[in-house]
């Protein structure tokens, strides 16, 4: 195959799914567009979509050849993003991916850290999923949980933020506050989606309240936290972030078992460049003095 520009047409079209979303993707006219794939299935003398109404379906050959083009563009992000990575001043973009949880810790890290380096295009991705840093996704992650086993990416252990139970006053006001452990079964709580997250303080939770207690659950922590701060049942708050509403009541402190590792995950190509050290130092910094600049 000798033409890329062709097999990359096809790959957009097959994501995109009509001839007007490849074209807008690829920065090309829409005849452009066409005239590769109709250049590409006579090459190939095979049929790669079917063409209805609605815009393009790859056929199976199509799909085959879709699966090699996609592994070949997801290799020119890497090289892409390795080459934005390598140079000697503290300047471009900085791509930093963390879970949605995260975000009251780094956006004020990555706002002072473009005080210091305006020449710094921020570009911080929050989503459920891993994003790949040996394709280029992202430079720096911040992740939860066990240390990260990527044999090709560094993980640092980083700080980590303690939780606690809390409960908005006028939910105390309405059913009293918890005696102890053993009372929290009596009493409403709000919790995850997700009845087997792993961090460890909904686990405790799931071991401590029965199911028929948790009155509200969402997928956003966010959600989870209007919630609780309109008194709709008891939650698990950092310690850090409760400090700002005076109507949260402590139930219990935070213990132990419920803290999350942290960890600075970076790709072994980029750990050691100017941006990527840059940042990964004012990090630490921040988080070692607490984050004081947005209490």
């Amino acid at each position: 195959m000798d033409n890329w520009d062709e097999i990359r047409t096809a790959y957009q079209v097959a994501r995109r799914g009509t001839v007007s979303g490849a074209a807008e993707e690829l920065g090309v006219h829409h005849a452009t567009v066409i005239r590769h794939i109709d250049a590409l299935e006579a090459r190939l003398g095979v049929k790669l979509f079917q063409r209805h109404a609605r815009g393009y379906t790859a056929t199976e050959a199509g799909s085959d050849l879709l699966r090699v083009a996609q592994t070949t563009d997801e290799q020119f992000q890497q090289l892409a993003g390795r080459i934005k990575g390598r140079g000697s001043d503290v300047s471009g973009d900085l791509l930093v991916t963390s879970l949605i949880n995260f975000a009251s810790l780094m956006v004020p890290a990555l706002v002072s850290f473009r005080q210091e380096h305006p020449e710094v295009r921020v570009r911080y991705l929050t989503d459920d999923r891993v994003f790949r840093l040996e394709y280029g996704e992202a430079h720096v992650a911040l992740r939860a949980g066990s240390a990260p086993q990527e044999p090709d990416n560094v993980a640092q252990r980083f700080a980590s933020e303690p939780v606690a139970l809390f409960a908005a006053q006028s939910y105390i006001d309405r059913h009293g506050r918890p005696e102890g452990v053993e009372d929290l079964a009596n009493h409403d709580f709000v919790g995850p989606e997700n009845l087997d997250s792993r961090a460890p303080f909904w686990r405790w939770q799931r071991k401590h309240v029965p199911d028929d207690r948790v009155v509200f659950r969402a997928a956003d922590p966010r959600v989870l936290e209007q919630a609780l701060l309109l008194g709709d049942g008891l939650g698990f708050m950092r310690t850090r972030d409760a400090k700002r509403h005076e109507n949260l009541v402590e139930i219990m402190p935070s213990q132990d078992d419920w803290t999350t590792p942290l960890w600075l995950v970076t790709h072994v190509d980029l750990h050691r460049t100017a941006k990527v050290q840059a940042f990964l130092k004012h990090l630490k910094a921040f988080a070692e003095n607490g984050w004081t600049e947005q209490d």
